[in-house]
């Protein structure tokens, strides 16, 4: 008799199964808790693949896509069928390079291959071919001597690279059909669970491969081409490939080799180039522009672009004046409330704006106004003697959640406002089928942050992501596209800086904390690179605002 164990399902069911059952047969008894198919198993509070077997009493749930960690699970299982897809259609030699995320997809470009509308129909056909085979990922712990020698063997430098820098002894790779690659998080079962996504056309160069989000998980919306967004990226993508560092081995062969305090000085010099030249436009139209208006996502380094965008044109012989949108919340028991009931700091609606334009159009008008400044510790607006009067050569900056939505300075006309979208865009990829997502960049540059300056632990960080995430989709990103200038704020070299400091905080969450498999995802995301000390980082990088040590601080 094969001994039973019991399993313990959100403290909802108990059950016993035979020891050594499939954690995908196990999820069959429990599909029914779940709108969209069962992805992965999270036993114990770490994540499984679902072929995986259960060797003892545990508590157990499971993860379709719409939950983070299953949405992310079902974008790789994607990656790789297209990687197979490619293959069978050109050519086991055949390469398909996944660039980087854009709207709700992925832009992907084919090497030696032109890029047509029939092309891309008939990499959509056979995706689609793929999905009806029901084609198991079978997960193998390979030796990694071993891997990079299988991988030099089919020329696939890209991985072999990857791997030299990796210190584990052994690595997972997965295989579907006869194709094996490199992946460092869980797979999906088998192909049959990934039967929604879109191949859309951008030009003969790419594509950008759409699929599911947690916002929208029930299918794939129509995708949105941001061309300015594009634009940007595709630029600091062609950079890389000037300076040869496209891939995380690039990276790490430049700091193996302790020449990374060059590769700091010209991403730094790259970034300061951005933001020079929209000091010239600014400049060239000043008889005109009157406002400027600085906006993005969490952890953009808004704060840091704001100041030298600020020296930028003082050495042109504009005087900028800072007003922070914070200052105009209105006092705390009229702040609008969420759909949890908290109070919603992030809505528009929790901004004065009424008072807010007035204000803006009396300075404007050259009148001496009177601004507030709001105490947060009490929960009101105060007036402390901040005057201020512009002059003939004097411009206001304006940085802060809202800037880009016209509501905020309804009264201010376009030709008086420049308007600046900042994100991190990330062009580094782990290798050719890993690419590495904005968010990560972001969610690192958070974590650190917010232990170094608010004490909170990179738990407190993770948990609050999704609110963060939720803010961004509603009041930031529908107004990228209404921008006169994009700022790229990421940095080359900065992966590896970050991990000296983000790794310690993501090893103290606890296994029973409900971060933790998030932890856990960012750890096995970090071992790809080397670590880069921070010592040659400048005390006027975009980073220092992350790291500490930032000349711009209080």
């Amino acid at each position: 008799m094969p001994k039973n164990v019991k399993v313990n399902f959100r403290d909802i069911v108990t059950m016993e199964f035979p020891i050594d059952t499939s954690f995908k047969e196990i999820s069959e008894q429990f599909q029914g808790y779940f709108q969209y198919p069962i992805l992965v198993a999270k036993v114990d509070n770490d994540i499984f693949d679902l072929q995986e077997k259960i060797t003892k009493k545990c508590n157990i749930d499971f993860l379709d896509r719409s939950s983070l960690a299953g949405n992310h699970i079902y974008r790789k299982g994607l990656q790789f069928m297209l990687v197979l897809a490619i293959k069978r259609l050109f050519g086991p030699q055949a390469e398909v390079l996944i660039e980087h995320s854009v709207s709700k997809g992925v832009y992907c470009e084919l090497v030696d291959i032109k890029i047509t509308k029939s092309v891309l129909k008939n990499i959509e056909t056979e995706m689609n071919k793929i999905v009806s085979e029901d084609l198991i990922f079978t997960k193998i712990s390979a030796s990694r001597i071993d891997s990079i020698k299988y991988f030099k063997k089919k020329k696939w430098l890209d991985k072999v690279k990857v791997l030299k820098y990796i210190s584990n002894t052994y690595i997972n790779l997965y295989r579907i059909d006869n194709v094996y690659d490199y992946y460092y998080s869980e797979m999906v079962p088998s192909t049959k669970y990934l039967d929604s996504f879109s191949l859309n056309y951008i030009d003969e160069n790419g594509f950008v491969m759409c699929y599911p989000d947690i916002f929208n998980p029930e299918c794939v919306l129509s995708y949105t081409h941001h061309k300015k967004l594009f634009d940007k990226f595709l630029e600091y993508t062609t950079w890389g490939r000037k300076i040869n560092i496209s891939n995380a081995a690039d990276l790490n062969e430049i700091v193996s080799l302790g020449n990374y305090s060059d590769l700091i000085r010209l991403s730094e010099t790259y970034y300061d180039s951005q933001i020079s030249k929209i000091a010239d436009k600014i400049y060239e139209n000043s008889k005109n522009i009157k406002v400027v208006l600085i906006a993005g996502p969490s952890s953009s380094g808004k704060t840091t672009t704001s100041k030298k965008l600020e020296v930028y044109l003082r050495s042109k012989g504009l005087i900028p004046h800072q007003i922070s949108i914070d200052d105009y919340f209105v006092n705390r028991e009229n702040t609008p409330r969420d759909e949890d009931g908290e109070l919603d700091f992030e809505s528009v609606d929790a901004i004065d704006i009424n008072l807010f334009n007035k204000h803006l159009l009396s300075i404007l008008d050259g009148e001496k106004v009177l601004l507030p400044q709001y105490n947060f510790i009490l929960g009101k607006r105060e007036y402390k003697n901040k005057w201020l009067q512009l002059k003939e050569n004097d411009i206001i900056i304006i940085e802060g959640l809202h800037a880009l939505n016209d509501i905020l300075t309804m009264s201010i006309g376009p030709n008086n406002k420049f308007k600046i979208y900042i994100s991190p865009l990330t062009q580094l990829n782990i290798d050719n089928h890993n690419y590495i997502r904005t968010t990560d960049t972001r969610k690192l540059r958070r974590i650190i942050r917010d232990n170094k300056y608010r004490g909170h632990s990179a738990s407190q960080t993770l948990e609050m992501w999704s609110k963060i995430k939720r803010g961004e989709e509603k009041y930031i990103f529908p107004y990228q596209d209404n921008v006169d200038a994009i700022i790229n704020s990421a940095l080359v070299y900065e992966i590896g800086v970050l991990k000296t400091y983000a790794e310690p905080l993501l090893f103290s969450v606890s296994e029973d904390d409900p971060m933790y498999p998030e932890a856990l995802r960012l750890i096995n995301f970090l071992r790809n690179f080397l670590p880069i000390p921070s010592d040659d980082v400048p005390n006027d990088s975009i980073l220092r605002e992350f790291i500490g040590g930032s000349v711009f601080n209080d």
